[in-house]
Order: structure tokens, then C-alpha cells, then sequence
């Protein structure tokens, strides 16, 4: 057994392993299947890789390979199925979104490789002084090598998306994971990329694949000791994310430099039999390289480093502040802002477990905002014991600034911690920071598990107390927002129940004004002609009301149809079948026909002859007049009534809930004005004290369109 074939079938063993001991779980999900169908193939295909190269016949290594190859088809629609749903909450919307993708991915490669079984590869000796076999590929394998190449793309796409919307103990789970599939995928984007550079390779550049599959075996080994790949649900990538890639950007400047890999292996010499190792070497390097890019304890050690040797401070406030800002400025909910606030003090502090409570003022109890921790489900169960701790509220209240919730002994301190676990028993003291807003207690963060379980500094104490304020302002912001828009919706709806109130108000003065006169004129034919007429109007008007009232809207929606002016005026005055007492006085001249709601038209005159016989009592006289003008068509409503003052005229007349009647709902002039407007009009008032009012509508002939 060569070198070459011994890689292979390690790596087979390994992967072959680690899938075996991912079946043995009791509970899986899509992608716990995917990833053991996707680990399962990758060893058959290692398998098949390793017996081609312990073969000396050319058929047997042409047999063994399209079999590997044919066996590497499969992959790329398992792999890309298990990146959609590995440790994502809303895999399902990936899942639909990608269906079309998912079936090409999964069937064309397929496809082409058993449609073209004996066209894929052809066997040919090397020449001396090398020794061996070339792989030559055809058509249809370079074909498939592009769809190959493509997914493998796509794959590294999605686990990037997960990876970079995950924070604190999710991204401290998930990583090693992502990073070993990261490696497997790299050394197949690199041979598949050198075969179309070539349309073909050797067998010693198939071990690269072998290599790349063992380091990052042992990676994924790493990720199970850690918690058995378990799969967190709560990621949410969005789309976003996927779209600024830096897995596009890598690959698309590796292709423009392809090659580069293989000449620095030949200018460090050693030919082929040295070939496997420094591959090896060179795939271990760039995982390493990796795994000191993403650890979070080399990360904050050059952070200490810099600040104790080169006098800096501990953090950029400038960045910090501006980014954590920026974080909290686009959410809209408190759910939100407290899982983009966690988030950002557990990048900032390098803290995994980032636990946000909330003070429900209606019941006088926490309840959770937001964790970045891995026991979700377990603080949520905890919250209803945590509630019932009444004396937790009343411990926090005494604090205003971060302090050390190990040192806190009362019980309260206990109920805390215990629904705040952590899972380091080196991750240092758990720290409370409390949510405050001027004398307002809004919460608390706790802050558990920091890497290195380092202490917190008087500096980031400090900077911890002020994001902890900013968090409080946000919150006690939205709250008040929330507040402001629940008091302005009642507000509409009151008005608008004001305008309906108004109306039935007006009809029933109609109907009242019919009853008085009823008794004196029952005998006149003419007059019961009339009464029952108006009848029937109030009542098709009331009926009309109800309907309308299921389509209030805030704005005032008008239904314009060709209207006559001194039609609507007649209709309403005989609506109003007279006021006992009360001369009217018409004088109507000649309109042509308008675009206007006649409903809302009806209303304001309705409104306007209503409040003139309640200025001028039992006698007086009402003057009704229709003109046009300048392109306008022109109501005025004149009563020698009371009149009205200057002062009310000016501050009062137009807003609602204001009137100088005793039983007046003070919403008629402003709903007027509402209608009146909203056929591009105006209406105007003048008034004396003593000496009467005359109201003018102005109503444009050619509206624009309402």
C-alpha cells in the first residue's frame, strides 16, 4: 500500500466513523441526515479514490475513478441541502426559496454522470521520467466539474451566512463544524479547478481531496466533543447576508491565480512520492490559519497586548459606540433591540452568553428579552419561576451600576443565576448590568461564560453601564412610541365615532322636527306625503351611516359622482320638513352639475341649516343661497340668530369637541370643514354677536380628481 492510497483510506475511516457515530443519536433533523448521507459519501468516494491507487492496470484505475467521480455527484445536493438547514431557525424559507436550485443541484450531476459513464475519463500512461497515470476528462466530466465547482460554491455561501448570523455560544458551537467543512471544500474547489485548468490531473492530485477530508474530519471531531453537533435552531440569516459574501470574493480571486498552489509545491521539490505530505501540510496550514482568524481568545489577547504594551485602550469607543448605535436604530420592537443589543456586547466583550431581562410593569416581573446562550428553551422555562420571585425586582432596584452577581448572596441573587446558567466552569463571575433610564429600572443583561474567563475591568465597567443606559433610553423609547400610538388611535377613534355620533344626531333632529309638526298638519295628505318621504330618507341615510362605519378610514375617502347643488339643497330642506317659527328664505340660481360626494354634500348643508335653527330659535329667518363665481359654485347658509364671538370664531369654530351649544357634540363644523376640504374647497364665517351668521362654501366646477 502506497502513501497515496493510505491517506485515502484514512480518511475514509474517519469520515466513515463520524458518520456511524452521528447515526447512533436518537433524534435527527434534515440536516443532521444530510450531513451523514453528505460525510457517508465523501468516504465511499475516498474509498474508491484510495483502491484506483493501488492498481496498476489502467481499466481498474478508469473503473475505480468514474466510480468515485459518479459517487462524488451525489454530494452536491446533500451538501447543499444540509447548508440551508444546518443551525438555521427559518430553513424552511431557504428551502423554498432554493427548491428549483436544490432539484438541478441533485438530479444534473446525477445525470451526467451515469449518462455518460463511459465518456468520463480515459487512463493514459505519463511519460517518462514521470511514472504513473493521467487522468484525462471529457466532456461531460468537465461539465460536470463546473456543477461541481459551482455548488461547492454555493455550499461554502450558506455555511458563511449561518456562520457570520450566529453570536456568542452559536457561533462558539457551530464553528469548528463550518470551519472543517470549510477545509473539505477548499482542497475540492482547488482539484476540481486544476482539472478544467488541465482537462485532467494525476493521482497524486487526488489525494489532495483525501487530505482536505481528513483535517477537516478532524475538525468536525472536534465540534462533536464539544456538543455532539448539535443543531441550533436559532440562526436567522437573512438574505443580505448571503449577498455579501466573502466566500464569492475568495474563490472568484483564487480562480484568477489558479495554479499557484501546485507550482509552490514543485518549487519546494520533492516529486511525487513527496507530493501527499506537503499537500497535507499545506491544507493543515490554512486550517490553522483559519482557526486563529476565528478564535475569540487570540483575539482578545492581541486586544490586551496592544493595550498594555502600546498604551491604548482596551476598545475603540469611537467604533464601538458607532456600531452598537447603529445596531439598535433599525429595530421596531423590544424583542429586536434586545437580541441585536446581546449580540453586540457579546462580540464586543467576547462574552458567549449574553441573557437580556425585561421588567413587566402590568405584572411586576421579569421576563426575557433576548440570550445569545445555548440553554434558550431552558431560561425560557425558568422565566415563570424567575416571575414569581418577587423579590429579584426589588434586589436590582438597588443597583445602578454592573456588579458581580457571584458575590450577591440574598436569594434573589440565586433565583438569577440559576436562570442563567453557564457551561464553562472556567468562564469567569457572572456580571449583571442594569437596564436604567433616569430613575426608570427597565432590566438587567447578564453577562456569563467570557472567554478566558477574564475579569472586567473599572474601564469596560464603565463602558458597560453606558450601553446598559443606552439599551434602557431604546426600550423606554419604544415603549413610550407604543404608548403614544395606542393614545392616537383611540383618539382617531373617538373622533371618528364623533362624526358617526353627529350624524344619527342630525337625523334624529330631523325626525324630532317632523314629530312637532305631525300633530298640527296629520290631516293634510300633502304634508303625510311629505312626512313619510322624509321617513324614508332619514332612514336610508341612518341605514347608509351603518354601512360607512365599517369602512372608517383616518383619511376621509370621497366617492364622487355628477351632482346638482340645488338638488341636494331641496332634497335637505325637505328632509327637515320645516322648523316651526323659522322663515326660510331660498334663493337659488342656476349650477351646472359638479363632480362631488352627494352623502358628504348633504351632511355639511344638513349641519349648516341645523345649527342656523338652533341659532335663531322659534323665529327668525334662515337665508339659503346658491351662485357661481370665478368657476366656483357657491352655498351661503345666513341666519339672524346669536351669532358668535371673534375670539371662538378664530380659536374654536373648526376644531372638535368645541361648541357654545349646551347639548352640542362641538364635531360639526370640523367634519364640514373635513368634507368641504376634501373636494378641494374652502368654507369661510362671518358673525356678530347679536346680529346673526352667514357660513359660505366654496366648491370648485372642475375639481381635480378627488
Amino acid at each position: 500500500m502506497n502513501s497515496n492510497s493510505l491517506v485515502a483510506f484514512l480518511a475514509a475511516t474517519f469520515s466513515g466513523t463520524l458518520a456511524a457515530a452521528l447515526i447512533i443519536r436518537r433524534r435527527h433533523s434534515i440536516a443532521s441526515w444530510c450531513f451523514i448521507a453528505g460525510i457517508g459519501t465523501l468516504a465511499l468516494e475516498s474509498a474508491l479514490s484510495g483502491l484506483s491507487m493501488q492498481t496498476e492496470l489502467p481499466a481498474n484505475v478508469d473503473y475505480w475513478q468514474t466510480l468515485a467521480l459518479v459517487m462524488g455527484s451525489l454530494m452536491p445536493g446533500l451538501w447543499l441541502c444540509f447548508s440551508l438547514t444546518y443551525s438555521r431557525g427559518n430553513y424552511a424559507e431557504f428551502l423554498v426559496k432554493w427548491r428549483f436550485v436544490l432539484i438541478v443541484v441533485f438530479l444534473l450531476p446525477i445525470g451526467l454522470s451515469l449518462g455518460f459513464w463511459n465518456e468520463l475519463i480515459a487512463v493514459l500512461p505519463l511519460t517518462a521520467p514521470a511514472h504513473g497515470w493521467w487522468l484525462k476528462i471529457g466532456m461531460p466530466a468537465k461539465a460536470l466539474h463546473v456543477l461541481l465547482l459551482i455548488a461547492t460554491v454555493l455550499v461554502l455561501v450558506n455555511l458563511e451566512g449561518t456562520f457570520r448570523s450566529a453570536v456568542g455560544m452559536m457561533r462558539w458551537r457551530i464553528k469548528f463544524v463550518i470551519l472543517g467543512l470549510g477545509v473539505v471544500f477548499a482542497a475540492r474547489i482547488y482539484t476540481r479547478s486544476q482539472a478544467l485548468l488541465f482537462s485532467g490531473n494525476t493521482l497524486d492530485l487526488t489525494v489532495v481531496d483525501s487530505c482536505g477530508l481528513l483535517i477537516g474530519c478532524a475538525m468536525i471531531a472536534v465540534a462533536y466533543a464539544r456538543g455532539g453537533l448539535a443543531n441550533i435552531v436559532d440562526v436567522y440569516p437573512s438574505r443580505a447576508v448571503l449577498q455579501s459574501s466573502v466566500t464569492v470574493i475568495l474563490v472568484g480571486a483564487y480562480l484568477t491565480i489558479v495554479g499557484v498552489l501546485a507550482q509552490v509545491i514543485g518549487e519546494f521539490g520533492g516529486g511525487a512520492a513527496s507530493f501527499p505530505a506537503q499537500a497535507f501540510v499545506l491544507l493543515l496550514a490554512v486550517a490553522l490559519l483559519g482557526v486563529l482568524l476565528l478564535s475569540d481568545r487570540l483575539r482578545q489577547r492581541t486586544r490586551r497586548f496592544v493595550s498594555l504594551h502600546l498604551r491604548r485602550p482596551e476598545h475603540d469607543y469611537r467604533k464601538v459606540w458607532t456600531e452598537f448605535t447603529r445596531g439598535l436604530s433599525n429595530v421596531a420592537n423590544e424583542s429586536d433591540l434586545c437580541a441585536a443589543a446581546a449580540k453586540s456586547i457579546s462580540n464586543t466583550f467576547d462574552v458567549l452568553s449574553v441573557t437580556i431581562w425585561l421588567v413587566d410593569d402590568q405584572k411586576d416581573r421579569l421576563v426575557l428579552g433576548a440570550t445569545t446562550s445555548q440553554f434558550r428553551r431552558a431560561a425560557a422555562e425558568t422565566a415563570t419561576g424567575l416571575a414569581e420571585c418577587s423579590s429579584i425586582l426589588g434586589g436590582l432596584r438597588k443597583h445602578l451600576e454592573p456588579f458581580d452577581l457571584e458575590k450577591t448572596k440574598e436569594d434573589w441573587g440565586g433565583a438569577l443565576r440559576e436562570a442563567c446558567p453557564t457551561q464553562f466552569p472556567h468562564g469567569g463571575n457572572r456580571l449583571a448590568v442594569p437596564l436604567v433610564a433616569g430613575n426608570r429600572h427597565l432590566g438587567c443583561a447578564v453577562l456569563a461564560d467570557r472567554v478566558n474567563g477574564l475579569r472586567y475591568s473599572a474601564e469596560e465597567a464603565d463602558l458597560l453601564k453606558c450601553i446598559g443606559e443606552q439599551v434602557a433610553a431604546s426600550i423606554l423609547n419604544l415603549r413610550l412610541t407604543k404608548e403614544l400610538m395606542a393614545g392616537k388611535e383611540l383618539e382617531a377613534f373617538q373622533t371618528m365615532s364623533a362624526f358617526f355620533v353627529h350624524d344619527l344626531k342630525n337625523a334624529a333632529s330631523s325626525l324630532s322636527l317632523m314629530l312637532q309638526n305631525l300633530p298640527v298638519h296629520f290631516n293634510d295628505p300633502t304634508f303625510r306625503e311629505d312626512a313619510l318621504r322624509g321617513i324614508a330618507a332619514t332612514v336610508g341615510r341612518i341605514n347608509h351611516l351603518i354601512e360607512r362605519l365599517s369602512a372608517l378610514r383616518r383619511k376621509l375617502e370621497v366617492s364622487p359622482v355628477e351632482s346638482d347643488l340645488n338638488q341636494l339643497v331641496a332634497e335637505t330642506l325637505n328632509s327637515l320638513n320645516g322648523m316651526p317659527g323659522v322663515e326660510f328664505v331660498q334663493d337659488l340660481h342656476h349650477l351646472p352639475n359638479f363632480p362631488a360626494d352627494r352623502e358628504l354634500l348633504q351632511s355639511v348643508i344638513t349641519n349648516l341649516l341645523l345649527n342656523a335653527g338652533d341659532a335663531v330659535g322659534s323665529a327668525g329667518r334662515i337665508t339659503i343661497q346658491t351662485q357661481q363665481r370665478d368657476g366656483l359654485a357657491i352655498l351661503s347658509v345666513s341666519d339672524t340668530g346669536c351669532g358668535m364671538s371673534a375670539a371662538f370664531m378664530t380659536d374654536s369654530l373648526f376644531r372638535p369637541f368645541q361648541t357654545t351649544k349646551k347639548k352640542g357634540l362641538g364635531i360639526g363644523m370640523f367634519q364640514s370643514k373635513m368634507i368641504v376640504e376634501a373636494h378641494r374647497g374652502s368654507i369661510q364665517v362671518e358673525s356678530e354677536s347679536g346680529k346673526g351668521t352667514t357660513f359660505r362654501v366654496f366648491l370648485p366646477l372642475q375639481p381635480e380628481a378627488l
